[in-house]
């Protein structure tokens, strides 16, 4: 369900603005996005784990927050990221 430690180096590398970068909201939501990726392929096979469901929803809320603030921020990085990433907005 989480994604490898290889897997997010390779998320945070593809995304990051500047060697070294780990905190910019890019960063931040491509690793969500694979993170709630992996759940929602999860929950097709595991219907009834709520557990997981409750952690899911969480993902997306901080997901959506930090999208909220790339839009409060700059309107351009806010639609490359939904473009980037596939978010439905």
């Amino acid at each position: 369900m989480s994604i490898t430690a290889e897997r997010k180096a390779e998320v945070i590398k593809t995304n990051a603005k500047k060697a070294g970068d780990t905190g910019s909201p890019e960063v931040q939501v491509a690793i969500l996005s694979e993170r709630i990726a992996n759940l929602t392929e999860h929950f097709k096979t595991h219907g009834k784990d709520n557990h997981s469901r409750r952690g899911l929803l969480k993902l997306v809320s901080t997901r959506r927050s930090l999208l909220d603030y790339v839009k409060k921020h700059d309107e351009a990085r806010y639609k490359s990221l939904l473009e980037k990433h596939n978010i439905r907005r």
